[in-house]
């Protein structure tokens, strides 16, 4: 039997194949988690492996280390029903098991040789994007998909979210008019696709259109703001276009309604809360408590330090803004040992990006300008291997902006990213403030 898209499927149930096919759609739309959906697709046919392949792949893309042993156990039980399966369901199981061993650039060459077989394997592709995504890999989040875009038909329901990730991966590549124009075709039609809204608004933070980027997500607020798990990041984007326009009270209320613990279940949300009160501390703001709110619940000891780069140094803003220097410290010490010691993709990232990140962060907030320029400037030239997006990546050159701001710090270098971001962005109000607290003239 094959699916929807032509692929062949271990399975004979149209039940267990039809509860699939919505968890695969809930993946790639955000709305609600699958798990469920996967639970019914196992109870209709316990016999099938690519359930449980789902639900480990899934489980991954989260990056919750606390996931992990879930994770490894549904490839446990997914290898027992191996033999049965066809070959493409154990292609996809052997990629999971790499992303699960930490072995992401190996899981992502996994997937893609998956897609060169079957280019409308949508698992395939959704896992492959999101890693891309966590890797900072760019050329590979445009080209991934365009690899196989035109091998989809145009009426196929499930199109829209091929063209959400392919803007998504446009943008990221800088090709801005081209990632709009795909953004708002996967939006064209009645399919709820919030990636390609979020591609949209990536395009808009990135050429500074603050006020057309606040009023593009409100538009489209009806089809990604209830029951949509990918709610907290986009109106983190939406906050990030009130900073833009140095409307802190607005970016602050925006943290207050959908980012703080009460809000924040998966690290991944939580990350977004401390980007933000990391955004607002440099520009000035008192953020009072919510640093001290955002650590509840969350486990910010060194116990699952090195998992992720970019996970470790959102937790030590979090630490250095409820101001543990013990808990700093620890944390700083676990993921330089583990760097130190590991050889799989986390472990290049945080020896590459991770730890003279935070360390530039530590000096900065020690007020060592010189120091922490040191440490950060260089990282303008590596920072993808960091994995995330331009935008969420910008928190290296604001603080690295900061910095230059302080006594002692280099007025020549802000001056000189202030000039690259103005021919990018556009003279902002945020910028204006940054060219005062240079002591910079001000700009039309």
């Amino acid at each position: 039997m094959n699916d929807a898209r032509g692929n062949p499927v271990g399975t004979t149930s149209q039940q267990a194949l039809a509860h699939a096919e919505t968890a695969l759609w809930r993946m790639c739309s955000f709305f609600d988690a699958p798990i469920a959906d996967i639970d019914a697709a196992i109870a209709a046919d316990p016999g099938w492996m690519l359930p449980h392949v789902m639900r480990a792949s899934f489980l991954l893309t989260l990056t919750e280390p606390s996931l992990l042993p879930d994770a490894r156990a549904a490839l446990e039980q997914a290898d027992l029903l191996a033999a049965s399966a066809p070959e493409r369901e154990r292609a996809l199981w052997a990629a999971a098991s790499r992303c699960a061993a930490g072995d992401w650039h190996g899981a992502c060459a996994a997937w893609e040789q998956i897609l060169l077989e079957h280019p409308r394997d949508l698992y395939a592709l959704q896992w492959a994007h999101l890693f891309d995504f966590y890797r900072g890999d760019a050329r590979n989040l445009r080209g991934r998909v365009a690899r196989v875009l035109p091998e989809w038909p145009a009426d196929d329901a499930l199109r829209p979210y091929l063209l959400g990730m392919h803007a998504f991966g446009l943008e990221e590549c800088g090709l801005y008019a081209q990632a709009e124009a795909a953004g708002r075709e996967a939006l064209a039609g009645d399919a709820k696709v919030p990636w390609a809204t979020h591609a949209v608004a990536h395009v808009m933070e990135m050429q500074g259109r603050h006020a057309e980027g606040q009023a593009w997500l409100r538009a489209q607020q009806p089809g990604w703001a209830e029951g949509n798990g990918f709610a907290g990041h986009l109106w983190w984007h939406l906050a990030l276009f009130h900073l833009e326009a140095m409307d802190l009270e607005g970016a602050l209320a925006l943290h207050d309604a959908h980012q703080g613990s009460a809000h924040a279940v998966l690290t991944l949300q939580r990350l977004d809360g401390a980007a933000l009160l990391w955004r607002l501390k440099l520009l000035g703001a008192d953020v009072g408590a919510r640093w001290a709110d955002l650590a509840q619940g969350w486990d910010l000891t060194p116990r699952d330090a090195g998992h992720s780069a970019f996970n470790d140094a959102h937790a030590l803003m979090t630490l250095i803004g409820t101001g543990d220097a013990g808990a700093t410290q620890a944390l700083l010490g676990a993921v330089q040992r583990r760097a130190e010691r590991g050889s799989d993709a986390n472990a290049a990232m945080a020896r590459e990006v991770g730890l003279p990140l935070m360390r530039g962060l530590l000096a900065f907030d020690a007020g060592d300008a010189a120091g922490s320029i040191a440490l950060l400037a260089p990282l303008r030239e590596t920072a993808h291997r960091f994995g995330g997006s331009h935008a969420q990546r910008d928190l290296i050159e604001l603080t690295l902006l900061a910095a230059c701001a302080l006594p002692g710090g280099s007025r020549s270098l802000g001056r000189a990213l202030l000039n690259e971001r103005a021919l990018a962005r556009g003279h902002t109000p945020q910028l204006a403030r940054w060219r005062e607290r240079l002591g910079l003239a001000a700009r039309r």
